[in-house]
């Protein structure tokens, strides 16, 4: 398989993960420094996340969807290919 057709995959999938914290993060009312803070992360860190230019961690997947109260599955809607 072609390396770059795999990495375009992934940005696909991390920037709809982006899209949905963020979207769920606004219907909170929570601000990125808010949200980072009560996650026990860096504001830029969410921010990229957001972005789709990071890649979180189980434990960080973990802390943003238990700070949001939402379920994981949420986070992930959109990359079910």
């Amino acid at each position: 398989m072609n390396v770059f057709i795999q990495m375009g995959k992934r940005d696909q999938v991390l920037a709809a993960f982006g899209r949905n914290l963020r979207k769920h993060r606004e219907r909170t009312r929570l601000t990125q420094e808010t949200l980072a803070e009560k996650a026990e992360m860096d504001r830029t860190y969410v921010s990229d996340i957001e972005r789709g230019k990071r890649n979180p961690g189980i434990k960080n997947f973990a802390s943003l969807d238990q700070t949001l109260g939402i379920a994981s599955a949420k986070l992930t809607e959109g990359n079910d290919k």
